[in-house]
């Protein structure tokens, strides 16, 4: 999904998107409600305190299991 198709599934500007991305801006619960539920996922997979390890570590951890 690319960032303006999500920021017009929720009705933002596909900056928004970017930003928080990057880190550089914390939704409110109510926009970060709206992305969870584009994706069908929890809240918490989708927002947390603490920053997600990349992807690439995930799979490169996965391969080692």
């Amino acid at each position: 999904m690319s960032r303006k198709d999500l920021a017009e599934a929720i009705g933002v500007n596909p900056q928004t998107i970017g930003y928080l991305e990057r880190g550089d801006y914390a939704p409110s619960v109510e926009l970060a409600l709206k992305i969870a539920g584009v994706f069908s996922a929890p809240v918490e997979m989708v927002f947390s305190l603490k920053p997600f390890a990349s992807l690439a570590q995930t799979i490169r951890k996965t391969g080692e299991d």
